[in-house]
């Protein structure tokens, strides 16, 4: 299904990688773009997300309907703003877990559905949200018909070759369809501060690390057009209690890296955060 990755080699530009020493030989980084990856291999996606991911091992928040709820209102107000020029009627989430952002979009009057490469998550969005997530890869599923929009929260980075990635996606878009992506942003304030303590890094569940730049370039080469790339702090997906609640703790390190009080930032935060469009196909001079 996938196509074999080199580790030696960067993903995005072909350039030769070089061990990341400062985070103990764990990445390799391309100096030409700053696309990093993992050093060793790691299993099939398959393997990787069982139930044991969603449950206790990985995110055990996964199916907390609280935070769920309120990050998935947050992502699709930021779709839905910065796509209002023409707003998508029908998307795909890939990677959707618990299902949560699909029944967001749902309520907004969009038509949506989901894959997921989990069939436990998959069964739970559909037997408690009700929601039409499918069992599957996102690579090689086939939608009736295309869609407006592809969201993938947090999936670019699991996945086994991003670069096929995105090219499903361009074949499940109407002409013009927008694309969604967030990922970690292994360029941010904090990130260079705390090494391998990062939460952003994930080695054991994370193939790929991206910047501003090299998620910019990935995704232009490979047939869209940005919109806007931008990158928030993980208080943005906290709700505004409990951001004051645990103000004292929350703050002052945020304050260290960007020396900003904002949730979101133009390259510094720890999520990154970028829309675009299908390109538009170059018409032939008469």
């Amino acid at each position: 299904m996938t196509v074999p990755t080199d580790l030696r080699r960067c993903l995005v530009c072909g350039g030769a990688g070089e061990e990341h020493t400062r985070l103990d030989g764990n990445l390799r980084r391309c100096p030409s773009c700053t696309f990093a990856w993992t050093a060793h291999p790691l299993p099939p996606t398959t393997e990787l997300y069982d139930e044991s991911y969603f449950t206790g091992d990985g995110y055990e928040d996964y199916y907390l309907p609280r935070p769920r709820r309120y990050e998935s209102a947050r992502r699709l107000r930021w779709l839905q703003h910065t796509t209002r020029t023409h707003q998508p009627t029908t998307l795909i989430e890939a990677g959707s877990a618990g299902g949560y952002f699909i029944k967001a979009a749902q309520h907004a009057g969009i038509t949506a559905h989901g894959i997921e490469i989990s069939a436990h998550a998959a069964r739970h969005a559909r037997d408690h949200l009700g929601v039409p997530v499918h069992h599957g890869h996102f690579e090689t599923f086939t939608p009736p018909h295309r869609v407006d929009a592809v969201c993938a929260f947090h999936v670019l980075e699991h996945v086994e070759n991003p670069r096929q990635f995105l090219h499903a996606a361009h074949r499940m878009l109407n002409p013009r369809g927008w694309l969604a992506l967030e990922v970690p942003n292994i360029a941010s304030a904090a990130a260079t501060r705390l090494g391998t303590n990062w939460p952003g890094l994930q080695f054991r569940y994370h193939r790929w690390h991206f910047t501003p730049d090299s998620l910019l370039r990935l995704v232009t080469t490979t047939g869209y057009d940005v919109v806007t790339c931008d990158t928030a702090v993980f208080r943005y997906y906290m709700p505004a209690g409990y951001r004051l609640r645990h103000a004292r703790r929350l703050v002052p390190p945020d304050w260290l890296d960007t020396r900003s009080l904002r949730l979101t930032q133009p390259r510094l935060g720890d999520l990154l955060r970028l829309v675009a469009r299908v390109r538009e196909p170059r018409r032939e001079r008469s």
